[in-house]
């Protein structure tokens, strides 16, 4: 009927989720998300130069911090936030007002499902989120909560209610996330395999996380998801999206809270140099052979009943065990407790708080 407008329906989550972008560059890459990303509010975290001019294509709706506006914000506790590196996201999260987060890469694009049909990552991680997860047993149909699934004969129907989902991670087509050696001797292999499944990671397992297609609860994980001391000052680069990973998951064990990894898919769509990669990498790979056994046995007391508490008490294992492997670890531990610091004077919890199974969750 002549005169009568088109309402593009309102996306899930507009108004409670925030799309957390780390860049150097002009982020053209917008354009392709424009159907997906253009009705949601953008924190993109400008690393590098901080008088280099970021361009944003025209109709997003986006706030822009560079080094300056997280020295000014954080005064001395800006030390915690890493430079020249995409750990400095993590500033994004903690600036955030919203419950939800998405962070993607710059170069991360729009993948294709085997019929030809664009992906909506987001709205994938908005569900995955929306869903509890099943930690405690594992359900052999993956994702019970899918439409065309449920739980299998035999799982407890004690245990079919679920728990509540904290993170939600995504994977990728073309280029995949391998480390700078894997890289080295698999050059041209890509990653063309969609598997269309998602899949509660059990409680007590451990897995590397990948932070350029991650979606979270802000409110039940926020402070767990520091991205560590990265890059420029640093021995270490690459780990920063593992270590958050790594703390995340005990701290997810340890509450009550679950994390789901598979669908959504992006298309990665380069390689970083692996040369460049090893040299900030090689330390991590052989520290990593006593990071995971120091995680995998890590276990926190019955009275951390906040992930904030949960995150300090971890802080102190870090600095009392990994602080014998190097000293970077005792600094690490330091900016641990600098990070928590920080997120409690952006985000005072002070005003009122709920409990959701049985985990205290600021509002």
């Amino acid at each position: 009927m002549a005169g009568v407008s088109k309402v593009a329906p309102t996306p899930l989550l507009k108004d409670e989720l925030d799309i957390v972008i780390p860049t150097i560059r002009n982020l053209d890459f917008l354009e392709m998300w424009r159907p997906f990303f253009e009705q949601y509010h953008l924190i993109i975290v400008q690393d590098g130069d901080p008088s280099k001019v970021i361009k944003v294509p025209e109709g997003f709706d986006y706030e822009l911090y560079n080094r300056n506006d997280i020295n000014r914000i954080l005064g001395p506790k800006a030390s915690c936030i890493s430079f020249k590196d995409s750990a400095c996201r993590c500033f994004g999260y903690m600036v955030s007002k919203k419950k939800y987060i998405f962070t993607i890469d710059d170069d991360c694009f729009v993948a294709k499902d085997p019929s030809g049909k664009d992906i909506n990552a987001l709205e994938q991680h908005i569900k995955n989120l929306l869903t509890p997860s099943t930690p405690f047993f594992f359900n052999t149909l993956y994702d019970p909560y899918r439409e065309g699934a449920d739980f299998v004969r035999g799982y407890p129907f004690s245990l079919r209610e679920g728990i509540p989902t904290a993170v939600s991670h995504g994977l990728w087509l073309n280029i995949p996330d391998y480390d700078a050696p894997t890289q080295l001797v698999k050059p041209l292999e890509r990653n063309t395999r969609f598997v269309d499944a998602v899949l509660t990671i059990p409680k007590g397992t451990l897995f590397p996380m990948c932070g350029m297609n991650l979606a979270f609860n802000r409110e039940l994980i926020g402070p767990a998801m520091y991205f560590g001391l990265m890059g420029d000052g640093q021995p270490i680069g690459r780990y920063d999206d593992m270590w958050a990973g790594w703390c995340m998951k005990v701290i997810c064990d340890h509450l009550g809270l679950g994390v789901k990894t598979g669908l959504p898919y992006i298309w990665h769509s380069k390689a970083s140099n692996p040369f460049v990669n090893l040299k900030k990498e090689y330390k991590g790979i052989y520290w990593q052979e006593e990071l995971i056994p120091f995680f995998q046995s890590a276990t926190l007391p019955k009275d951390c009943t906040t992930v904030q508490s949960c995150y300090i008490e971890l802080s102190k294992q870090v600095k009392a065990k990994l602080g014998k492997v190097d000293d970077y670890f005792l600094k690490l531990a330091d900016a641990m407790v600098t990070w928590v610091e920080a997120w409690d004077e952006l985000n005072p919890s002070g005003e009122k708080s709920v409990e959701q199974n049985g985990v205290v969750v600021a509002k």
